[in-house]
């Protein structure tokens, strides 16, 4: 089968929805949580709280009346996902048996075995304290400070349960806040799911993870996603092999994006999605429950998968850096800025605070592109009808808009609130 040529506009789309931003959101409450994580395939998780942390504001910005409690309650609660990874993600728990492949590659690897080596008495007390006490966090142990710097802990307990969970003798039982309680996986994996999967399993499994992950793939990158994911080194002569017997078995297909030089692929089975966005149609299932982005601006979390790591500028045309842990005086916007996806386009960012002594959501900077439509009062409406929604889902009393400019924008946004 030959090479599928598709535009720009139906690129994005595709990411977009395959990822449940676009046309709108199609999941409400816990149950559209979970349904949510299963579509998205993974949701980055990170401890920094602004506003709401990332893993929350994707969540949000898929699922109607999301609440963060929705997401420890399908994950720790009914134990459908789990996290893992130095890459911090929450994954389904049927994926499980794969990553236990990876673990056991990741319990050899130096950075973990070169601690457990060393420290063997430490990880059987920690093993004795867990049978006797249950589920335990770092916080539970006394124990000494590690020599040098580790971003795993700044205990040898710490490093220690962070090794365990790497290697996946532990998972997450649950957490308090961010703080990891760890406890064995016997007790927490059901059992249909705790077994470990053959190489040539979790290689398929990976691959195509990868691929239905970001929607469309760059071919070039697939090597290195199974050197990461399979602790090995395949060669380009093994790698082009395995690309051929997944193109012939139809689990892949090329794709040609208009006007790049990258060959993409996308899964066999999403083929007749990506052809009825070329048509000009939207694909089956993809419809809102509610409004679309046209009719309501989505805000995107920093680590969101369509728009993090450079992606945004080779989807969108956008230039969008996260700019959290870069020195005030270098960044370009704003400390915690978020893009704004209006129809199947990033046309803004903005950069909010939640004032919790008032609670009142700040928007410290808004930052339009050139050809954004800011004079036109249908974007003006949905910023407005954004702004709210996120607003209800911080729990804020009141909206700040007095930084978004132009100001013509900022009066008919204000409008627009003081009549909901």
């Amino acid at each position: 089968m030959g090479t599928i040529n598709i535009s720009k506009q139906t690129a994005r789309r595709f990411v977009l929805g395959k990822q449940g931003l676009w046309p709108g959101r199609r999941w409400r409450g816990k149950s559209g949580t979970a349904q949510a994580i299963n579509a998205c395939e993974a949701v980055q998780l990170d401890p920094l709280i602004v506003v709401a942390r990332s893993q929350d504001i994707v969540l949000h910005s898929r699922v109607l009346e999301y609440k963060p409690d929705h997401l420890y309650d399908v994950a720790y609660k009914q134990r459908k996902f789990f996290d893992y990874g130095g890459w911090l993600a929450m994954y389904p728990m049927r994926d499980l048996p794969y990553w236990r492949t990876h673990m056991e590659g990741r319990a050899k690897d130096s950075y973990v075995s070169r601690f457990v080596k060393g420290h063997k008495k430490l990880l059987d007390e920690v093993r004795a304290e867990l049978r006797k006490r249950g589920p335990l966090g770092n916080r539970d142990f006394d124990g000494a400070r590690v020599q040098s710097w580790s971003y795993r802990g700044r205990k040898e307990t710490a490093v220690a349960l962070f090794d365990m969970w790497l290697s996946g003798e532990l998972m997450m039982h649950h957490r308090v806040g961010f703080d990891r309680v760890y406890d064995f996986r016997e007790n927490i994996a059901p059992k249909e799911f705790n077994y470990v999967a053959s190489e040539k399993d979790a290689e398929t499994f990976f691959a195509r993870k990868a691929v239905a992950f970001y929607g469309l793939k760059r071919e070039a990158t697939m090597r290195g996603e199974l050197n990461y994911h399979l602790y090995r080194e395949y060669s380009k002569t093994e790698m082009t092999k395995l690309l051929e017997g997944w193109k012939e078995s139809g689990m892949v297909r090329q794709v040609q994006i208009e006007g790049g030089r990258d060959i993409h692929l996308v899964l066999g089975e999403d083929v007749q999605a990506l052809e009825s966005l070329e048509r000009g149609r939207i694909p089956k299932g993809w419809n809102p429950k509610e409004t679309t982005t046209l009719e309501e601006v989505t805000f995107l979390a920093p680590l969101d998968i369509v728009s993090a790591r450079g992606r945004a500028k080779r989807l969108f045309d956008f230039e969008y850096t996260w700019e959290v842990y870069t020195p005030a005086h270098k960044r370009r916007w704003g400390y915690y800025v978020l893009p704004i996806l209006y129809g199947d386009d990033l046309v803004a960012r903005l950069d909010p605070k939640l004032d919790r002594k008032t609670m009142t959501l700040e928007i410290k900077g808004f930052w339009h592109e050139d050809d954004a439509p800011v004079k036109d009062a249908d974007f003006a409406n949905a910023l407005a009808k954004g702004l709210m929604r996120f607003a209800k889902f911080v729990e804020a009393k009141k909206v700040d808009v007095s930084a978004i400019k132009p100001v013509g924008l900022r009066r008919e946004v204000k409008k627009v609130i003081s009549e909901e």
